[in-house]
């Protein structure tokens, strides 16, 4: 077991062959690949994709953030020059991939239009279009602030791309305010996705 533990590679390969087990067992009881299946497999790699995205961004902001203050600055470039970027990098990929896969679900589902227009496309007579609606839309305005405000900063603030000493604190307080911004956002996103699925 230690072999496995030891790599995280081992470690997701381990956790990819105990789903796959779970996939013998849904075939084994009768289970078929057919639309909802697919569908099943479009929700988890979303959800999945979201916990990566939405964990990064809680991690940031209720550990990261608030703890900086309280390294010593000969510290500091072990956090900026080799946890940020890694960090930044999943949680940038984790934002593309949720949004991706939640598009496609919609789709898939024939609720994407419906969604998007916020239950305007029906009337406004289904609450849960108009729930699933706030909830993509809080997603891909969370999406957009990852991609086009908060690494175009955070590359600034890090020196990951050349830019004059004194940028580098704007940038880092802008790449905070709108990763803030995504974390106000987060709360309500998941409230209408959940409810749109549990309570509607």
């Amino acid at each position: 077991m230690a072999a496995i533990l030891s790599s995280l590679r081992n470690t997701v390969i381990a956790g990819f062959v105990l789903a796959a087990v779970l996939l013998l067992v849904y075939l084994n009881s009768g289970g078929t690949f057919d639309h909802n299946f697919g569908a099943f497999i479009m929700r988890w790699l979303h959800v999945g994709s979201g916990v990566m995205w939405i964990g990064l961004l809680w991690y940031f902001n209720f550990v990261q953030i608030p703890n900086m203050g309280n390294i010593p600055d000969e510290q500091k470039p072990a956090i900026s020059k080799v946890i940020a970027p890694a960090a930044l990098w999943w949680f940038r990929w984790g934002a593309m991939a949720t949004i991706i896969t939640g598009l496609l679900l919609a789709t898939m589902n024939n609720y994407i239009i419906d969604a998007l227009t916020l239950g305007a496309a029906e009337g406004f007579d289904v609450p849960k279009d108009t729930a699933i609606g706030i909830g993509m839309w809080l997603g891909i305005i969370m999406w957009f602030n990852v991609w086009f405000v908060i690494w175009p900063n955070q590359k600034i603030a890090l020196g990951i791309v050349d830019a004059p000493a004194d940028k580098k604190p704007a940038a880092a307080r802008t790449a905070m305010l709108f990763s803030r911004t995504n974390t106000l956002l987060s709360i309500p996103m998941l409230f209408a996705m959940v409810s749109a699925q549990n309570i509607y």
